[in-house]
């Protein structure tokens, strides 16, 4: 979301640590929703959807920086469960510290992401020059930030969403209400079912 100079009009992307200077919007009520609000996701396939180590998923919950919405760990024996979201927000985290962005500003990232709506979510571009994140709503906020000079790599949050949502469904997830593990696709098994549908 883009902020407007009152004296010129002009706007343009914002930095997400700094105050902004209307609030932000409340989450649309159109648009994506959750691919599968209940299920949820253990650590493991978090992991492999996200594309980090269960070290760091371990070290970012226990830090605060993401944690598992739907449960988190009550002592050993527990598993976390994270959503659909959460591991949006976990690949996300991963690629702006693959971009060395400090953990000051991710973590204002995250906080800004979680605020959000759903269908806010997968309209987003996070841009960063290494040092600062700015989110940028439309094609004008990007130009502006490359024209000033700092833009270096932009993460389309709707692109990760569609990365993180095909990952899942090949990986088990968990039912919410019931605790059920509920097997993920493996693309060799929707192979030998159109064989034997041609077959």
């Amino acid at each position: 979301m883009g902020s407007t100079d009152k004296e010129t009009g002009a706007s343009g992307p914002v930095p997400l640590h700094e105050p902004r200077p209307t609030p932000l919007p409340s989450p649309s009520p159109v648009g994506p929703a959750d691919p599968a609000p209940e299920v949820g996701y253990r650590g493991p396939a978090a992991c492999s959807a996200a594309g980090i180590t269960y070290r760091q998923l371990d070290y970012w919950a226990r830090t605060g920086l993401v944690e598992p919405s739907i449960r988190p760990a009550y002592g050993s024996g527990s598993h976390r469960l994270y959503s659909f979201r959460d591991v949006v927000v976990l690949k996300i985290v991963k690629r702006l510290l693959d971009a060395g962005v400090s953990l000051q500003n991710i973590r204002a990232a995250v906080s800004h992401l979680s605020a959000r709506g759903l269908a806010d979510l997968t309209q987003m571009t996070l841009m960063s020059d290494g040092a600062t994140v700015y989110e940028c709503s439309s094609p004008d906020d990007v130009v502006a930030l490359l024209q000033g000079g700092q833009g270096v790599f932009g993460i389309a949050v709707g692109v990760v969403w569609r990365d993180v949502e095909e990952a899942l469904e090949e990986l088990h997830a968990e039912r919410v209400d019931s605790g059920e593990t509920v097997p993920g696709e493996h693309p060799d098994d929707e192979l030998a079912r159109r064989r034997n549908r041609v077959g």
